[in-house]
Order: C-alpha cells, then structure tokens, then sequence
C-alpha cells in the first residue's frame, strides 16, 4: 500500500517516502508519503483558509459532525483496529479497545460543543457601571498544531482532533512517524461525513522539521504536543506567544496500604494490567509499585505468578497481552536499564529477557530510587515493586520524580486517602485504582516534566478558544 499526505481534503503523492514496518515481524505494510517542509506550509495556509469558514459553523453543525465521525467510526471499529495493530503491533484486543474510546472522545466532542458558552456579569457591581451589562463569549482561535505519539494512533489524534473541530477551529495533525497510517484514515473518514476541505490535514515525516515549520508560522495559533519531555521542552521555549498544552509522560507510581489485605488479589489483578498494557508503551503505566511491609511478601508473590501468566505472542491473537515493542532501539534500551538496576542490586523476580521484537514482563524488587527503571520513564514491560514501612515512606518515594502525571493509592483508611490526595505531586490522583487509568471526558494533565496544560475535551477545548468581554451600555 502506498499512502500521500492529507492536504485540503484529499491525498497527495509526495517525491520523498519512506516503508512502514509492523514492530512484530518486520514485514512492509506501506509506503508512506514524508512530508517536507513545503508541505507543511501548504497544509497550514489550507487550515488558516477553511478557518474562516469553520469559524461561522453554528454549535449545532459541528456537533453533527462529530457525532456522524463517531457513528461511521463505530461502524469501522474492526478496519480500525486492525490498522492500529498493523503499525503500532498493539495487541489486537487493545486496539478495538481504543477504537471504542476514540468514538467515545468524538461524542464527548459533540456534546461539549453544544456546551461552550459564556457568563452574564451585572457591570453595576462596579462604582460608575450602573447602566450597563456584560457578557462574555470563547472564539475559536485558528489553527491548531497537534504532534502524535505512537502509542495511541488514534485516540490521541481525536483527543486533538475532536475539541479542535468542536470549538470551531481547524488543525493540522503531525503523526508519530511510525504510527502515520491510523491518522491517514482518520483524516479520510471525516471528508466522508461532510468536514470542508482543509478544516483537517494530516502530513507525516521528520518532526523537528515539521514541528520547526509550526513553530516558526504566525497563523498557527497553538500548539498541542504529546511526547518526551525533551521536545516538550524545546516547543516552550521557542513557541513564544503561541498557546501549547504538552503532555509528556511519567513514571506513574502506585501504593497499597495494608489496610487493603482482604482485596489483595483483586489488586493485584489491577495492579498487573496497569504494568503491562501494552507492553507499559503507555504515559501512565503503573511503573513503581510501593507496598506496605506486611502485605509486600504475599503482594509479589501473587504478582509475579499472574505476571508469569501473560501470553506473548503475535498482536492478532485474541489472547495475547505482550507483544513485540515498537522498535529494535527501545528494546535494546529497556534491557540496558534492567541490567544497570540489577549490577546495582536489584533482584530480578521474572522476565528481564529479549523474546523476538519484545521482553518478557519484568518484575525487579529492592530497586534504588536512582535507578534509571525507578526514576526515569522506563515506556517497557517493566515494573519495580519495593516495600514501604508506612504511607509516609511511600508518600516520600512517590513525590522523589522529575514526573507528575498520575498516582494510585489502595486504601481503606479515608484519612489516608486524603492524605495522599493532597500531598501526591501529580495532576491526577486515583484512589483504589492503578494510575495507568484515564477516562475520555477527565481533566488530564501533568505537572513538573510531565507537562503543561490539560487535555480531556472539555478542558482542551477551553485552551483552544480565547474569552472575549462584551458590554451594552443599555442607557
């Protein structure tokens, strides 16, 4: 299959491509269009131009919009997830997994564009303002830059895509190079709905070029990134006055309190599916796991057991959980990070070894905090699991992170609970859950080198419309 750049409503054949591989067996499933950096600008004056159309696009239109992309999307689940797996070799159970959510972001995005909407504000509440009234209204802001990671292919492109269309905006989206394709089609299932040409384009290929021609063009208005800390960091710093939300990974810790001994398997189930989701090619995967000394002995016992149970294998199989990563180089450095822990002193409780494009589920206990799997983001099939003598200790080890994105807490002490809730350095706290969790329509953002801003359609939304103040001078 050979593939062009979305561009104004349809595919472009470029001279420059480059072959798309499958991460498990390495075959050829395209050839893909590399976008230049003509291209790029291309795409953006053809945003900037549907832009004056999709600005007037009454609430009610746009929300129709969405909704029809979710019902076609829905429709095309099995196409969809099969694409996703090809390209990004997730686990087939999970792509459908994501297809499911990517219909439920466009929906939450329908709804919510009906929803955008100002306050009334009496000016006479002020000395001299008796007379008149105020209100104020959101416009859309233009062009929207959304840069891709490969781990979600599609519903991290509807994260981006939805609000932007819900709020009256256009975007340009730059894929995960190795994760183009799921984008492509996305792209091409909204000109069947009826999105105008332009309102979304789609242009892979080297990001620090791409990104570069965003950065550099007035007419993009925002930028939206998802990815590593360090490019997150390079976007702020020469954005200038451009608004960008950076979500930017973590390394998600979680706590079980010996107050929850009675529902230990459960948890463990829970705490296991968190570790390894993906291969843990996931922002929130539950990556270091502190336990209460009194459970921490019967807790990796059982977890190592369940973990010893996962299926690998080749993504189209129903039953398999781990799966090749997405590359030859992250595997080689998720193995290098695991033996610098064990020279250190680590025990190694199972896994720790290559098998064909991936490694075996991995569980290392006595970890030092200045390990790189405990303290940088590891974004492998590996987990640390150290004992804690109280939830102080944990509470301690859990905040010692250049990250905050998510935590987790199993307790049943409610002052505990809150204790954590306050006191955790991390945008999202889930209490009785693991941290790789995150719901479609939830405010979703880090703080420290996990990011800037939020996403989630609501609150993306919000940072994608600018607040303007009217006043009627009613005398």
């Amino acid at each position: 299959m050979k593939i062009g750049l979305f561009i104004d409503g349809k595919f472009e054949e470029v001279e420059k491509s480059y072959e798309l591989t499958n991460p498990y067996n390495d075959e050829v499933i395209a050839v893909v269009g590399e976008g230049q950096i003509s291209d790029m600008e291309k795409a953006i004056a053809s945003a900037h131009e549907a832009f004056q159309t999709m600005k007037k696009k009454a609430a009610v239109e746009r929300a129709n919009l969405l909704f029809a992309a979710a019902r076609l999307l829905a429709e095309k689940k099995e196409e969809f997830a099969k694409l996703i797996t090809a390209e990004s070799g997730k686990p087939i159970t999970a792509s459908r997994v994501e297809v499911d959510r990517s219909v439920q972001t466009l929906q939450f995005s329908g709804e919510e564009a009906k929803k955008i909407a100002g306050e009334f504000i009496p000016l006479d509440a002020a000395v001299g303002g008796a007379g008149r009234d105020a209100y104020t209204i959101f416009e859309p802001i233009g062009v929207i830059g959304a840069v891709t990671p490969f781990n979600f292919p599609l519903n991290l492109v509807v994260h981006k895509v939805g609000p932007a269309i819900a709020s009256g905006n256009t975007i340009v989206v730059k894929p995960a190079e190795k994760t183009p394709l799921t984008a492509l089609k996305l792209a091409e299932l909204f000109t069947k709905v009826g999105l105008p040409d332009g309102v979304l384009n789609v242009i892979p290929g080297d990001g620090a070029t791409l990104v570069g021609v965003m950065l550099e063009d007035e007419r993009v208005q925002k930028i939206s990134f998802t990815g590593s800390p360090k490019v997150g960091k390079e976007i702020k710093n020469k954005a200038g006055l451009k608004r960008i939300t950076l979500e930017l990974g973590s390394n998600s810790a979680l706590y079980v309190d010996k107050s929850v001994e009675e529902s230990l398997e459960e948890i463990v189930d829970k705490a296991v599916t968190g570790a390894f989701s993906y291969n843990g090619q996931v922002c929130i995967h539950t990556q270091r796991i502190y336990v209460h000394e009194r459970l921490a002995e019967k807790f990796l016992e059982r977890f190592v057991e369940k973990t010893n149970r996962l299926t690998f294998g080749d993504p189209m199989d129903e039953d398999t959980v781990v799966t090749g990563m997405i590359d030859k180089k992250s595997q080689s450095r998720v193995l290098e990070w695991v033996k610098e822990a064990i020279d250190g002193g680590a025990k190694l409780l199972c896994g720790g070894e290559r098998k064909d494009n991936g490694i075996l589920p991995t569980v290392l206990t006595d970890v030092k905090p200045t390990e790189k799997v405990a303290c940088e983001e590891i974004f492998g099939p590996v987990v640390m699991v150290n004992k804690v003598a109280n939830e102080n200790e944990a509470l301690k080890q859990m905040n010692d992170s250049q990250y905050g994105l998510n935590a987790g807490v199993f307790t049943n002490n409610l002052k505990q609970a809150f204790h954590f809730a306050h006191e955790l350095e991390v945008g999202q706290v889930l209490i009785n859950d693991v941290p790789t969790l995150r719901f479609d329509n939830m405010p979703y953002g880090g703080i420290k080198s996990s990011g800037y801003g939020h996403e989630g359609v609501k609150y993306a939304i919000r940072e994608m419309t600018r607040m303007k103040m009217i006043s009627i001078n009613f005398k």
